[in-house]
């Protein structure tokens, strides 16, 4: 397997600098090239320009003391130190520049989509985005085609994942509400003509982003303030670009399914394609006491570990902060991630300021309660949303931006179920894991549930 380790660029230094010639001339051209025209696909913003900066800086500490070459006297250390310090200042302006308009050039490669039924979230408050990965097959290279079958075989696009991600800027806060994909809600036009009243919320996504965010408004009362979707190609490209990720599992696992083979325990750097096996395994199996032990919890087992490899995938973005790394990772990702057209430029630079140093063990995960039921004709087995444990939880989590849902999901018996009157809890619910039976016998993810010990974990590597 490999080590996970970048690359070492290899860049040569540039060539050292002619009598004549302002210091740092040819890095600031290459600066002006690049942020009128936009860098190359592999560079760093100013890269070469920074390289000879301090190809000059060593070789200027070697210069003889005393007088220069001219004969005139050398500036005295005061005005030498005024004069670096303006340079510094120069310099640090152009960089910043030039690293903003090459942001801005990533930021512009990425596809948007526009979102007729999302709504704006007031400035500088908590506002929610609603984030879909996709198992739409299109765009899949050959060995991907062959594990999870190429768009000829599995057309059409559902949602492997519905979350909605609550962030609260002011307390720098994220909690995700995972809703199972087999959770049961009200189909609306077209979706209601092809699918019937009421099917499971991943079908809606197959009429697009658009549909599954006024499927989620009228049946739960929640609104969208922005979108990212994620496609399989996407969600690999993410992982290579930050050179893998590290889970630690405590047992050999697999997943005939989804493609999931992990022969050794412990920690270990996943590349993309192994990433995607582990957040898409429903079947999960573990080996011990001398035998394969099956997950029977499908889709919530699924959940918990897509959980998991956010972290993952966060705390390995954190940890690789460099431009050779940022530049990857942001040039790779483009082409299987789509986010809103109302997603601005700036307001992703400020949340990126905003939550630089969050900690991704802070992370809350929660899943949407729900109920097993059987009894919607050629569904099989699928689920409901389990009252009034739902309820409580969006209550407690989205607050007063709750609206009353139009077309509220069915009950058990396969009737409009609208949500009861809720008092917000004064601890409202911020990290789970795990998927205990309520009283009523709901599915949902407390705080105080324990996550299985053989669910892989984050891990850092020795």
């Amino acid at each position: 397997m490999a080590n996970g380790r970048p690359p070492g660029d290899g860049s040569d230094r540039s060539p050292r600098r002619q009598r004549g010639k302002t210091a740092n001339e040819d890095g600031l051209s290459a600066l002006g090239r690049q942020m009128r025209s936009g860098p190359d696909a592999g560079s760093v913003a100013n890269e070469s320009g920074l390289r000879s900066l301090g190809d000059r800086i060593d070789a200027s500490s070697t210069k003889t003391r005393g007088v220069r070459r001219s004969g005139k006297p050398k500036w005295s250390a005061g005005k030498k130190t005024v004069v670096a310090l303006l340079s510094v200042l120069v310099l640090l302006a152009a960089v910043v520049g030039g690293g903003y308009g090459y942001l801005w050039y990533r930021y512009d490669q990425i596809n948007k989509i526009h979102i007729n039924s999302e709504v704006a979230a007031a400035s500088g408050g908590p506002f929610t985005v609603l984030v879909i990965g996709s198992d739409s097959r299109v765009g899949e290279s050959a060995g991907a085609a062959q594990a999870f079958g190429s768009a000829s075989v599995v057309t059409g696009q559902r949602s492997d994942v519905v979350q909605l991600w609550r962030v609260t800027p002011s307390t720098k806060q994220i909690q995700i509400v995972s809703i199972p994909r087999d959770t049961v809600v009200s189909m609306l036009p077209p979706d209601s003509t092809q699918y019937g009243t009421y099917n499971r919320i991943n079908s809606s996504y197959n009429s697009g982003a658009n549909q599954l965010v006024k499927t989620i408004t009228a049946n739960f009362g929640i609104p969208i303030n922005h979108v990212v979707q994620v496609d399989f190609s996407g969600f690999q490209d993410a992982v290579n670009a930050l050179n893998g990720i590290y889970l630690d599992f405590p047992y050999p696992a697999k997943d005939a399914y989804s493609g999931l083979d992990i022969t050794t325990p412990g920690c270990q750097l996943l590349n993309g394609a192994q990433a995607l096996a582990v957040a898409r395994a429903r079947h999960y199996e573990y080996y011990a006491n001398g035998y394969w032990q099956y997950d029977g919890t499908s889709d919530f087992g699924r959940i918990q570990r897509q959980d998991v490899f956010i972290k993952a995938l966060m705390t390995a973005a954190k940890s690789k902060v460099n431009p050779l790394t940022v530049n990857s990772f942001i040039g790779s990702i483009h082409e299987g991630v789509q986010i809103d057209d109302g997603f601005s430029f700036n307001q992703l630079i400020g949340l990126a300021l905003t939550y630089h140093s969050f900690d991704p063990t802070n992370l809350g995960g929660l899943t949407l309660p729900t109920e097993a039921a059987n009894g919607f004709g050629g569904l099989g087995d699928v689920l409901t949303v389990a009252q009034p444990a739902a309820q409580q939880m969006l209550v407690d989590i989205f607050g007063s931006s709750l609206i009353a849902p139009t077309n509220p999901p069915p009950d058990a018996a396969g009737y409009p179920n609208p949500p009861p009157t809720i008092t917000p809890t004064t601890n409202p619910p911020s990290v789970s894991s795990g998927t205990p039976t309520t009283a009523a016998g709901a599915t949902t993810t407390p705080t105080t549930a324990a996550p299985p010990s053989f669910n892989p974990t984050t891990c850092t590597p020795a």
